[in-house]
């Protein structure tokens, strides 16, 4: 199906353009949201008409969006979730969540706006996008930890890399200590034998 696109759509168009769309693509989701309309000689004519009437109400969208950014572009929100030993996640973090975490620290938008590939499903500091306008795309930081304690120390590089250096350091001394038993227990069986 053809439509007219009344405004930016990220890998499709600019404002104006015509496009060839899936059909349901288009009647579930362009027109209804208002994105688009379907493109008929009648159609035409009246987007000629409301042309200078649309690009002046988007330009102002734009505008807003862009005020907007510039108050919370480089912000970062704390989520806690349990997660396993490895930081994997007992479930996931999706945009409904991100979200939500910046509605509770006064930031509002809604989670479609969030751009997520797929669910954060691992413990750390995560870089999310997210898009107020077409045009106009942030960067927010996600902290995923167990615990407060644990978002602090990861969301300053330093201590991180020293934790991190922590941890292994304890991982290797307890393999080092289950090597030793595992010598010790076989040259116990082997005194028996």
């Amino acid at each position: 199906m053809q439509v007219i696109l009344l405004e930016r759509i990220e890998k499709l168009g600019q404002m104006g353009d015509l496009v060839t769309v899936k059909n349901g693509f288009a009647r579930n989701y362009l027109v209804p949201q208002g994105k688009a309309m379907r493109a008929t000689k009648a159609n035409l004519k009246e987007f000629e008409r409301r042309k200078v009437e649309l690009e002046a109400s988007n330009l102002k969208r734009k505008e807003e969006a862009e005020a907007v950014a510039g108050k919370i572009d480089g912000q970062s929100v704390i989520i806690i979730r349990q997660a396993g030993e490895s930081g994997q996640l007992y479930g996931s973090v999706g945009n409904r969540d991100i979200a939500e975490a910046f509605a509770a620290d006064g930031v509002t938008f809604e989670r479609r706006q969030v751009r997520l590939d797929q669910p954060l499903k691992m413990l750390g500091v995560h870089a999310v996008r997210v898009a107020l306008h077409p045009e106009v795309d942030i960067e927010v930081k996600v902290n995923v930890a167990r615990s407060e304690e644990e978002a602090e120390i990861q969301a300053d590089p330093e201590r991180a890399a020293a934790y991190a250096a922590a941890q292994a350091a304890e991982e290797e001394e307890a393999a080092a200590e289950l090597a030793d038993m595992g010598a010790e227990l076989r040259e116990a069986e082997g005194d028996e034998g």
